[in-house]
């Protein structure tokens, strides 16, 4: 019981000590997180992106497994809470709603802090890699979900080339394999963002949990969180032995996959009108009870 404790205060109690941090300013000073949102997009979660990828070893074998392993969870857990949603008889809006909060994890306030302090900096840079792929495919698979179908596909595609973070991805893989460093004083700086990305991440999930309200649906809500915070950890745990991953690219990836729901899924039910309040709650509950399921698969990782 105390290694459980003593992993909960070295690796989680800093995260939520921030993200606290930020929902009590937020409360207090009625922060729109829209502006903060949009620097982090923009700036300083493609300097994240790119410092992890661009100092990292990652092979051509270990990045593409990877990236399998990502989307193969992904779609699995879609898949099961397809399948729980429709035996349940959900309302279409709250099938997309519980599908979205269980596919879609939160790879990147709080995935990426937990993986640097748990294992490091070579874990961070396959956690990063994640991140990227997480994020894609809830701009994708994620809208044409919410959109029901009607033209998501062709606005999820287009969207792509407004990520950042795609480009960061791309040239972060680009200078690992050539073996190419910036000028020293591009690498100072885009570093000093990097390390700024993680904390202000937190910040901001902070100031969007406290807008979250109760709305009902416990069956939906309760199918959601066992989905993302106790189905997920199995289903990737299985998939780390299909795709052969070891040490600490096996130790990111299944932590990655077992965090709570991803907030850019309030974004996306929001802006189309599928039970935002609904999944804000999701959000909300899978984040608050984390902990309770994070700190157990940190021992197992490290065992």
């Amino acid at each position: 019981m105390n290694g459980l404790f003593n992993l909960f205060l070295d690796n989680l109690s800093p995260v939520l000590l921030i993200a606290g941090s930020g929902y009590v300013l937020g409360r207090r000073f009625q922060i729109n997180p829209r502006t903060f949102s949009q620097v982090l997009f923009y700036f300083f979660s493609p300097c994240l992106v790119f410092n992890s990828l661009a100092k990292s070893q990652l092979s051509d074998s270990e990045f593409f497994s990877v990236v399998g392993f990502a989307v193969a969870v992904t779609f699995l857990v879609g898949l099961l809470a397809w399948g729980i949603g429709f035996t349940l008889r959900f309302e279409r809006h709250l099938l997309a709603a519980v599908m979205i909060t269980s596919m879609f994890d939160n790879a990147g306030n709080l995935g990426l802090p937990i993986t640097l302090f748990a294992f490091g900096e070579p874990a961070l840079a396959r956690a990063s890699l994640i991140f990227v792929i997480n994020a894609t495919l809830t701009n994708t698979v994620g809208v044409v979900i919410v959109s029901t179908g009607k033209s998501g596909l062709r606005r999820a595609v287009l969207g792509l080339f407004k990520m950042p973070a795609i480009y960061a991805l791309i040239f972060g893989v680009l200078f690992s394999r050539q073996g190419w460093r910036l000028p020293l004083f591009l690498d100072r700086g885009v570093s000093m963002a990097a390390n700024a990305t993680i904390p202000c991440m937190l910040v901001l999930l902070g100031v969007q949990l406290q807008r979250a309200r109760w709305t009902g649906h416990k069956w939906a809500l309760t199918t959601a969180t066992t989905l993302r915070l106790l189905a997920a950890p199995v289903i990737a745990a299985g998939l780390s032995v299909l795709f052969e991953l070891q040490g600490p690219e096996r130790q990111a990836s299944i932590l990655e996959a077992s965090m709570p729901s991803a907030v850019l899924c309030t974004i996306l039910a929001t802006e189309f009108d599928v039970e935002p309040a609904f999944v804000t709650s999701v959000v909300f509950v899978t984040t608050i009870l984390s902990p309770l399921t994070i700190t157990p698969l940190l021992s197992y990782l490290r065992g």
